[in-house]
């Protein structure tokens, strides 16, 4: 709650940061929807490009419509590339467009060694963070006490009631042996 650092280790090393990118991601899909520019429960529409997601995934489909709450779900518990990029894509025009967004708002909390050239983190060079910055954006994102509800689920289903039914279960394992844990996002 204070920010106070009680221990570190190379805080500001710069490393690929891989699927914790994405809290970055959540960052700015919440600050959407609190500004209204979102709502939890609209649909957002699968492009090409977020279907094509390679790595963790939901499986969107082409065309495939999911409301905002269900991908953040997917994005949360699951690390759905595709879901991040879908939701990339609604918000930032483009998923370079949303990058974009990424660093601005990286450069706006005053991280000095974060530099996002995806929105999922999938390795790309010049793609890097720090644990220090992580943090920052960490201690950002857990000010919408919403995301813990998804980040700290250790399992869930997409598309109940339909034949494409999907488990989703949390990449973070603390969550379902640890008790206290509310997650946010692992990275490999």
């Amino acid at each position: 709650e204070t920010g106070q650092i009680l221990a570190s280790k190379n805080e500001n090393e710069k490393l690929a940061p891989a699927s914790m990118t994405k809290m970055m991601s959540l960052l700015l899909i919440m600050e959407n929807i609190e500004e209204g520019k979102l709502s939890w429960d609209e649909e957002i529409t699968t492009s090409a490009h977020a279907s094509s997601m390679g790595g963790s995934q939901i499986f969107l489909q082409v065309g495939e419509k999911m409301s905002v709450r269900d991908l953040i779900r997917g994005i949360a518990i699951a690390s759905g590339n595709d879901a991040t990029v879908a939701l990339a894509e609604k918000i930032g025009g483009t998923e370079e467009g949303f990058v974009k967004m990424m660093n601005d708002k990286a450069k706006a909390l005053g991280l000095k060694n974060t530099n996002f050239k995806n929105a999922v983190g999938l390795d790309e060079e010049n793609h890097y963070s720090s644990a220090y910055d992580m943090a920052v954006i960490a201690s950002n994102l857990v000010k919408y006490e919403k995301i813990l509800e998804y980040t700290g689920t250790y399992e869930g289903y997409l598309r109940e009631g339909t034949d494409r039914k999907f488990w989703l279960v949390n990449t973070n394992k603390l969550v379902r042996f640890y008790q206290g844990v509310d997650g946010l996002k692992t990275g490999y």
